[in-house]
């Protein structure tokens, strides 16, 4: 845990790594906390209190129904949304030395397909309503040997809780080194598919720092942290759910199908919520409503885009403390932060380079900005993209006799030892938090009969940061018309996410390509404007 220092330097200075060499994610965040306080609330779900002794059991109960169908370095998927058999099946894995993967309900089938397949899962827990999805594209994936849904068995699902009433709760966990595989995360790129990002197990501790600095020291007594994020995410899962169980601190599991913002200061005054991650997109929802309840947050996280200084005044006193940003990616996460219990927030700044990580800005001399690199190793650094040795090779760059990972992004260090974040040097779309490659819609746009050619950009968005925008021609035969840009941007809604599709969609006579036929979203982005 982050030592109390009166300055950043202090901190930095007095912060050392402790990481075993052997280390496991679940007996870390369940079992060890089950025997030194098995009684201790771990999950509010749906009404329900669940103890760490009941996760324990929970898990191990999972645990022994997977054992037939997975081992050691095998893949298990988990399709769910927050609850507490969403925690329980990530702690059963990771306890049987299995990598998880954690996918999110809103996939569309494209989406599933691509993860399911590329990662080569042999088992998914869901539950009935993303099962269906499943069954739509079970042809396609042959090493998926088994689905569990938490609700009731079908032809091609069985039933978990079934399943679990002949399982014996005890199990041994698999001894593990923190080297070892034990999440495959995937991220969106600008060029192809989704690309699995895989960590040891050593990356929750190398989040820590980040969590503890960002929500004010965290945890203090009394505390309880709740998201409106997807645990499907990196920072539902692991800015959030896993670290406060590591703490022994209660998670509120709950995750609306469409934000609401009087439901979400409800529900943190109804569970007396003391620490939240709010996507920045929340909070602007948050802030139009009228005459918000006053809550008592001891801390606030919040990361994706840069907050300005209304808001963070908003937060101030609504809230009543200073919302902290923190900077990171799935690849690298929880790198930078601000923490208003160490220094007065810098509105429109990331924050400070966390304890325990190097970051800099790898700028040339006489020139402030440059790209933001993190020194490798590091306890929260990806283990290596999956099955693309390549993409795993163009991350890092070495400087001076020392490796460096490349976030991709641009910054620059203040007069305080801040860091800045000034622009990516790709084309990744940041809107409403999420990550979006537009490679992955453009595929699916031209899935449709009516599209020849599809380029994707970020346009700017008050409230979400930016929305995506997709520039398509058309075959021939299709006519241009807000009914066809309608039932465009309806086809990439269904078969991606609903965060992916397109806001707009228009029509261009023909697309702007390089001599070698790369598509030059520069010209795109500029006719945004237009």
């Amino acid at each position: 845990m982050l030592e109390r220092l009166p300055t950043i330097d202090a901190t930095r200075d007095a912060f050392a790594w402790e990481i075993p060499e052997r280390y496991n994610i679940g007996v870390d965040i369940c079992d060890r906390i089950a025997a030194e306080r098995p009684a201790a609330t771990a999950i509010l779900d749906r009404g329900a209190v669940y103890s760490f002794s009941d996760l324990k059991s929970l898990s191990n109960r999972i645990a022994n129904v997977l054992a037939p169908i997975a081992g050691r370095g095998d893949r298990v998927a988990v399709l769910l949304p927050q609850c507490v058999e969403t925690a329980a099946a990530h702690i059963a894995i990771l306890k049987m030395g299995a990598i998880s993967i954690p996918l999110f309900t809103l996939f569309g089938p494209d989406a599933l397909l691509h993860r399911l397949k590329d990662s080569g899962t042999c088992a998914l827990i869901t539950n009935a309503e993303s099962a269906a999805v499943i069954d739509g594209i079970r042809d396609q994936l042959p090493d998926l040997r088994a689905v569990f849904s938490i609700d009731e068995a079908t032809e091609t699902t069985c039933s978990l809780y079934a399943a679990l009433n002949g399982a014996s709760d005890a199990y041994t966990p698999v001894d593990t080194a923190a080297e070892d595989p034990a999440l495959l995360i995937y991220t969106s790129g600008t060029t192809g598919n989704p690309k699995g990002a895989l960590h040891a197990h050593r990356v929750l501790l190398g989040h820590l720092p980040g969590v503890e600095m960002s929500h004010n020291y965290f945890p203090e007594p009394g505390d309880c942290i709740w998201t409106p994020a997807d645990w499907a995410w990196i920072g539902g899962l692991l800015d959030v759910l896993m670290p406060a169980l590591y703490h022994g601190v209660p998670v509120v599991a709950h995750r609306f199908a469409k934000f609401d913002a009087k439901a979400a200061f409800a529900l943190m005054a109804e569970h007396k919520v003391r620490n939240a991650f709010l996507p920045p997109t929340a909070l602007k929802l948050m802030r139009q409503v009228e005459s918000p309840p006053q809550l008592n947050l001891r801390s606030v996280a919040s990361g994706g885009e840069t907050l300005g200084a209304e808001l963070i005044s908003w937060g101030q006193e609504v809230f009543g403390t200073t919302i902290n940003e923190f900077y990171g990616q799935t690849e690298c996460n929880m790198i930078v932060s601000s923490c208003a219990a160490l220094s007065p927030a810098e509105p429109g700044v990331m924050g400070f380079a966390v304890p325990g990580h190097e970051v800099r800005v790898l700028a040339s001399v006489g020139d402030a900005t440059g790209p933001i690199a993190v020194r490798a190793p590091d306890p929260v650094m990806f283990l290596r993209y999956w099955g693309n040795p390549e993409a795993t090779a163009k991350k890092f760059v070495r400087v001076d006799g020392e490796d460096w990972l490349l976030t991709g992004d641009m910054g620059v260090v203040t007069e305080s030892g801040r860091i800045r974040f000034v622009g990516r040097d790709d084309d990744i779309i940041s809107s409403g938090g999420y990550r979006i490659g537009p490679a992955e819609i453009e595929d699916c746009l031209l899935t449709h009969p009516a599209v020849e050619f599809a380029g994707v950009v970020g346009k700017p968005d008050a409230l979400r940061g930016e929305v995506v925008v997709a520039f398509v021609t058309l075959s021939d035969g299709a006519a241009p018309s807000d009914a066809l840009a309608a039932e465009i941007a309806a086809h990439v809604k269904s078969r991606l996410a609903a965060y992916e599709y397109p806001r707009e969609v228009r029509f261009l006579s023909a697309m702007p390509t390089t001599t070698t036929g790369k598509i030059i979203r520069r010209e795109l982005r500029e006719m945004c404007h237009v």
